[in-house]
């Protein structure tokens, strides 16, 4: 006598499946993803003309990820012989020992903390 299955259990068992395939799938991007995470460093700037930005370093990318006025800005490290400078698309920000300062548009150079 041949087993009767109906619509109710064949379809549990295919969730199941789903679920189990898709949760497996999502550890394996989270575990490959903590590695990239762990080795970022974000920094959230106030500066003294009002504005505040957000910047991201990744450990194996020279450039500057930046979040100012809503946009997302990519800046490229350029040549600086004291600190680090970065410059892209009207932004140029400045890290040194004296501290860190911003020019963004026709705006002046302004002194920068982290919050």
């Amino acid at each position: 006598m041949s087993p009767v299955y109906t619509w109710l259990v064949r379809g549990a068992s295919m969730n199941r499946r789903k679920s189990i395939v898709i949760g497996a799938g999502l550890w394996v991007v989270a575990a490959g993803a903590s590695p990239a995470l762990a080795q970022t460093t974000w920094r959230n700037y106030s500066c003294g003309d009002g504005s505040q930005f957000l910047v991201g370093f990744f450990q194996y990318d020279k450039r500057a990820h930046m979040q100012i006025d809503g946009k997302a800005v990519t800046l490229d490290k350029r040549l600086w012989l004291s600190g680090s400078r970065y410059s892209g698309r009207g932004v140029t920000l400045t890290i040194n020992k004296a501290g860190t300062r911003l020019k963004h548009g026709k705006r002046p150079v302004t002194a920068c903390e982290i919050n």
